[in-house]
């Protein structure tokens, strides 16, 4: 339809990505009385609420059951015969996936959002033509967010990604995942509950590198008890196809070579910003793998008409849906006032594995501490024979707390254990807030809970 200069296809601001990101910045922008308009080739909804963070979660609770069973076995719990069906399962996390699309969809046109579908390209600096229609905006915002990082190893093409693993029919026995982060260690240590024998091959000498090396080696430990092996310093040099199986070719470090034959290989060794498809030298963007180069308030170095955020921009903020969407919103109000200049506050926000149990970060690591001189005190607590432990039998947990002497504040915290996704939170909110640790410890919590523990951990 016309807009008010009576041109067709003319808006205020154009948002490449219907993921979280990009719907809270259109939301916003037409809430102020912009048109709006927001694109995306696949269903309304992004990664975390469809392919990532959401249905994740979702599938790994039923492996949170089968190993609380196992913990309390002997201590009162029979779990002979317990196991997971897959496919209902899988069925539960549709009912929650499903709907999502055009619940979005409804909302953002409830908003006064114009809502397209197709692919999206840069035609000129604030031109973009979606499936071949033409339009123009007086800004864009790409929040399109990441794709697996591109292997360059023979046999490629044979692996599976995150998105296809969460959407299987069923699980088979032998599963290899290709690198050593997020997505290898969360979903390998679902398939292992579920039955399958998994392997993580990382290239480096220490998987999940963002994490607390201490922790981490202890979550190795716990994930080895329940059939998750873990190769170090191993790259992958081939993958072949066999009449039933895949032939994974590996070598180690030393230069030894051997051959691991699996059912299903998973690519879990990274993403890339998912922009090669937009024609950014058209509007004369300059962009990298790590997204598109901006100011520090979101805006494109380059076009002034072209913002980014999320995966989709080269900033200081970590992958995550929280800090996408908070990115989004600094970069709409910065749209809407012209001349602000507000950059993302990313003190104190945490990080999570949700692996069993899950590990999870907040501030910095005791390296980077001490490599900033400062008069740190390292709390580190093993967690494991506590009250919150004990209830349910688990035998990994412990605890590093960062501690700045000289204003008594926490820099880092560093959690495995049961109930760390939550405790991680009051830590993070610490942080930010520059509360101190005789202030945390003054506050008085529920009893017995984790976050009850939080003044011992201190």
């Amino acid at each position: 339809m016309p807009d008010r200069d009576g041109l067709t296809g003319r808006y205020d601001l154009i948002v490449l990505g219907a993921g979280m990101a990009g719907v809270a910045a259109a939301t916003k922008c037409a809430t102020a009385g912009w048109r709006v308009g927001i694109v995306d080739s696949l269903p309304y909804g992004g990664t975390c609420a469809l392919r990532g963070c959401d249905p994740k979660k979702i599938l790994r609770r039923g492996a949170e059951i089968i190993d609380s069973a196992r913990l309390m076995r002997g201590k009162g719990i029979d779990d002979a015969g317990l196991r997971i069906d897959w496919g209902e399962l899988m069925a539960h996390k549709h009912g929650f996936t499903d709907p999502v699309p055009q619940s979005m969809e409804d909302g953002l046109t409830g908003q006064g959002v114009d809502t397209l579908h197709g692919h999206a390209r840069f035609t000129g600096p604030n031109q973009v033509e979606v499936d071949g229609t033409p339009y123009v905006a007086d800004r864009v915002l790409v929040a399109t967010g990441a794709r697996p990082r591109p292997l360059d190893v023979p046999g490629h093409e044979h692996l599976i990604d995150s998105t296809q693993f969460l959407d299987l029919g069923d699980l088979p026995p032998r599963i290899l995942f290709v690198g050593g982060g997020f997505v290898s260690f969360d979903l390998a240590h679902l398939a292992a509950r579920v039955g399958s024998a998994t392997v993580i091959v990382d290239r480096g000498q220490r998987p999940l590198g963002s994490f607390d090396p201490d922790l981490v080696q202890l979550l190795a430990d716990r994930g080895r008890t329940v059939g998750v092996e873990l190769r170090s310093s191993t790259s992958i040099t081939a993958v072949e196809q066999g009449d039933r199986e895949y032939r994974v070719t590996l070598e180690h470090a030393d230069g030894h070579r051997e051959t691991i034959e699996t059912d299903l290989v998973v690519h879990g060794a990274g993403r890339v910003a998912d922009l090669a498809d937009l024609g950014l030298d058209a509007a004369g963007v300059e962009w990298g793998e790590r997204g598109v180069h901006v100011h520090t308030h979101l805006q494109s170095t380059t076009n002034p008409a072209v913002w980014a955020a999320g995966d989709s921009a080269d900033t200081a903020g970590m992958p995550l849906t929280p800090v996408a969407v908070s990115e989004a919103k600094v970069a709409a109000s910065n749209m809407l006032t012209a001349t602000t200049t507000t950059t993302p506050d990313y003190t104190g926000i945490p990080t999570a594995v949700f692996t069993i149990p899950e590990l999870v970060r907040v501030g910095m690591l005791e390296a980077d501490a001490r490599e900033q001189n400062l008069d740190l005190d390292v709390r580190y607590s093993d967690t494991s024979g506590w009250y919150s432990s004990y209830r349910i039998g688990e035998t990994t947990a412990a605890t590093k707390i960062l501690i700045d002497r000289s204003t008594d504040t926490v820099v880092g915290a560093h959690l495995l254990g049961p109930g760390a996704g939550e405790l991680v939170n009051t830590l993070g909110l610490a942080i930010k807030l520059g509360l101190t640790t005789r202030q945390l410890k003054s506050a008085t919590a529920a009893y017995p809970t984790h976050g009850s523990d939080l003044g011992s951990l201190l």
